[in-house]
């Protein structure tokens, strides 16, 4: 009896082993499938976007067949996913791709070769990120990321209160059929862009370069943002994450949200604006665009260079017609006139009116 009581007992133990491990390694396999669905489905997302852009580089079939792709998957994403996943996972990749990672890379840049950054810096080895104690560059490094990802979920959060709480449509829109990339895209991003140069510009002036003692909002601002004396990339998003969230993300999505642009047109701006964050905070000397970027980024650095007195937007058309730039620095009537001085332009235009009075003088002489 003894002895088949403990065979009993071996027999039950061994079954409820073999269950127990059956269970969990299928609870493991659902999961790990589930996550590989979920990474899959995320890698995806950016492909129409990046096959959209990258039509204008092919031919005609090429661009037929680009075309094509394009609207395949971004059909097939929409209709397999959620329209809010759908826009928040695009918009916190490109931020990623076009803002992040490209920072890291300046700043590892910066970091190791610290001699040859600080020869193509605006003010040299001073704007180098690695005068700052490594604490400090730790804390810019982890507020700077927290606030590109606090404002991707203020996105979400905004748009779940537009839909799910006001019961009504969400500030982007989010739908099947794309807009034409000409002319309705180029419209809502130069509307998009000039709206938002617009409202950066006047909540960074009015308010978060009111005065400190009856503002807490420019105070925040003060510590934080101007702590820093001399920009690099990823101080674009580095400052208290309120401050951030009103002067950098709500220009952008107020615009969006008055026009309801499309979310390609949402990707798009939100790509041009990581790039120029990335650009015009640098501190480089050599940018792509000598008559822009250029111009921006010098009126950037002489806005953190001068505690904040002057050049509030990012263009420096507004800061010219309410005369808020830095004392003694270049307008972008300026960098325009100097880059048409560069390039021989009046000296062109002077040549055309000449060559042009020539013809009109030997066609008169004929008659």
């Amino acid at each position: 009896m003894a002895f088949q009581a403990l065979r009993d007992e071996v027999v039950y133990y061994y079954g409820y082993s073999q269950g127990r491990g059956f269970s969990i390694s299928d609870i493991l396999s659902r999961s790990s499938a589930k996550m590989l669905s979920q990474v899959s489905s995320l890698m995806t997302i950016p492909l129409p976007l990046l096959s959209f852009l990258a039509v204008p580089f092919f031919g005609s079939s090429s661009t037929t067949i680009s075309l094509a792709f394009f609207l395949l998957t971004w059909v097939t994403l929409v209709s397999t996913h959620d329209p809010l996943y759908l826009e928040l996972i695009g918009t916190f990749t490109i931020r990623i791709i076009f803002f992040v990672l490209p920072s890291l890379a300046v700043l590892g840049f910066d970091t190791l070769i610290p001699s040859l950054s600080a020869s193509i810096k605006t003010r040299g080895a001073a704007q180098l990120p690695t005068q700052l104690s490594s604490r400090r560059l730790r804390n810019v490094l982890f507020v700077s990321i927290f606030n590109v990802a606090f404002t991707v979920f203020a996105q979400g959060a905004c748009d779940y209160v537009l839909t799910e709480v006001l019961n009504i449509r969400s500030a982007i829109r989010v739908s099947k059929i794309p807009p034409a990339p000409w002319p309705t895209m180029v419209k809502e991003v130069l509307y998009g862009l000039v709206c938002r140069g617009f409202l950066h510009y006047f909540i960074h002036r009015d308010i978060m370069h009111a005065s400190p003692r009856g503002s807490v909002l420019a105070r925040w601002h003060a510590d934080w943002a101007h702590g820093l004396k001399h920009p690099f990339s990823l101080a674009a998003t580095y400052d208290h994450p309120i401050c951030h969230l009103l002067t950098d993300w709500a220009p952008l999505y107020l615009s969006t949200l008055f026009f309801r642009f499309h979310v390609l047109t949402w990707y798009i701006l939100t790509a041009i604006v990581s790039l120029e964050q990335f650009f015009i905070y640098s501190g480089y000397s050599v940018l792509p665009s000598q008559i822009l970027l250029a111009g921006m980024a010098q009126r950037t650095d002489s806005h953190y260079a001068t505690g904040g007195k002057g050049n509030y937007g990012h263009w420096g058309v507004l800061d010219w017609i309410f005369g808020t730039g830095c004392p003694g620095e270049a307008d972008v009537i300026d960098d325009v006139q100097e880059e048409a001085d560069k390039r021989g332009v009046r000296q062109r235009a002077s040549n055309m009116m000449e060559n042009a009075g020539d013809r009109v003088k030997r066609a008169s002489d004929k008659e």
